[in-house]
């Protein structure tokens, strides 16, 4: 069972259908959407400052999502993948918006809809990435723009997948021999 830890009177809110892995922890004022899954070793930790997080998000393996005390806070929106270890620190992203595995998105920072973060990438506090823009490099720099049907179509395969991977985790006496 995943570790949902209240602090300094925030107790996080999950939404309907949502998967948090055994090991995700989520503390204190964290408010997350419909069908989202944190997956293994994921932390969001709103001890410090408010977490928000729409409808069928992913936020996968070893992802840390973490605030400023009274300055920043994170608010992602619908249809968002946020790839293996990914670092969100007071951040803005925006509904169908992909952050590449490895990325670092920092304070104050926005993320526009439909954009993409490639991985490895080094958003840097304040940076404002607009719709369906692809940035990557370190620190982050815009790339090109993506076509918007494109990047929708992709996020929202993406939040499909991962709505069914955590439905196969719903029960843990799955006969390993079933294919």
């Amino acid at each position: 069972m995943a570790l949902i830890i209240p602090v300094r009177g925030f107790t996080p809110k999950i939404g309907n259908e949502c998967f948090l892995a055994e090991n995700a922890t989520v503390i204190g004022d964290v408010v997350m959407g419909d069908g989202c899954s944190i997956w293994f070793n994921s932390v969001l930790r709103g001890d410090v400052n408010s977490i928000k997080i729409g409808d069928r998000v992913n936020i996968q393996d070893g992802s840390v999502l973490h605030t400023l005390y009274q300055k920043s806070t994170i608010e992602i929106g619908n249809d968002v993948s946020i790839g293996h270890n990914v670092t969100i620190h007071g951040a803005k992203i925006r509904d169908f918006a992909l952050i590449g595995m490895g990325s670092v998105v920092m304070d104050d920072a926005e993320v526009g809809e439909g954009a993409i973060v490639a991985a490895g990438a080094v958003v840097l506090s304040r940076t404002k990435i607009g719709p369906n823009e692809l940035w990557g490099g370190a620190p982050a720099k815009f790339i090109k723009m993506v076509d918007p049907a494109q990047s929708r179509e992709i996020n929202q395969k993406i939040a499909r997948n991962y709505l069914m991977y955590s439905k196969w985790y719903d029960n843990s006496e799955n006969d390993a021999t079933e294919k």
